[in-house]
């Protein structure tokens, strides 16, 4: 399977979830919001479509650029996420979604979050470590998924991370992905193997991007096709099933 264009990470399915768990579990046109490590803004405009006043910080100028050229009525600024350019209680609420695995610590960050708001709740969408070694792509890249469940910290941690940074009560919903997922990430091809098979897709999947060897990325790829081919990736697929989730929205509460 081959690709002219760069693949999409529009985010419609995963927007009304983030709306439905944002603070107040609804974005409000007089609130004021952060989206914590922004990324390249897509997700952050599409909410500030719903209403509300945000800020955004990320650590790319690069990707800032870009996501400057996406609003301008977003305020975006170039922050460290463990020293946010904020005053204490500026925020209703905060969101960080598919960021927080680069983070050094948990705590720091969190803490940040928390010094920000002044009521409301810190949204974060993520996958967990726990969750990734139930994925199927394990078997055809054991050494990348490895690495990126290194990378990927665990409930416990989170939990722990966002009791210690001051909030009050931590929940965590499961979120499934179907074949609708427009967002191309990494379990995203979870229904839809074949969209490991091009390059423009795993150019967009940090994991394939900067944790493959090249030797096992080549060999997965082709025991992938070669089982699509005959069928075998059904059984493949069957035996991963599970029902921990495959990523999470985690939503901790200033108020308990």
């Amino acid at each position: 399977m081959t690709s002219s264009a760069a693949p999409t990470r529009d985010h419609v399915s995963l927007i009304q979830p983030l709306h439905r768990y944002s603070p107040g579990s609804c974005v409000k046109s007089a609130g004021t919001y952060l989206d914590l490590a922004c990324g390249t803004g897509n997700h952050t405009v599409a909410l500030s479509d719903l209403g509300g006043a945000w800020s955004a910080i990320g650590v790319s100028g690069v990707m800032l650029g870009q996501a400057r050229q996406k609003s301008s009525t977003i305020a975006w600024s170039q922050s460290s996420a463990d020293a946010l350019p904020y005053p204490n209680a500026a925020f209703d609420g905060a969101i960080c979604t598919l960021a927080i695995h680069p983070f050094s610590a948990l705590k720091s960050p969190f803490a940040e979050v928390r010094r920000t708001l002044h009521s409301g709740k810190f949204v974060i969408f993520t996958g967990l470590a726990e969750q990734m070694r139930h994925d199927w792509l394990c078997r055809y890249f054991p050494e990348t998924m490895a690495r990126a469940i290194e990378k990927m910290p665990s409930e416990s941690q989170i939990r722990t991370a966002l009791y210690q940074s001051g909030f009050k009560s931590v929940t965590v919903t499961p979120f499934l992905v179907t074949n609708d997922l427009q967002d191309l990430f990494l379990h995203s091809g979870k229904h839809r193997p074949e969209l490991y098979l091009d390059p423009a897709v795993r150019a967009n999947i940090n994991s394939f991007a900067n944790l493959a060897p090249t030797a096992e990325l080549q060999d997965g790829l082709a025991r992938l096709t070669a089982d699509l081919q005959s069928g075998a990736f059904a059984m493949v697929k069957a035996q991963y099933a599970t029902e921990v989730g495959d990523y999470a929205y985690i939503t901790a509460r200033t108020d308990g």
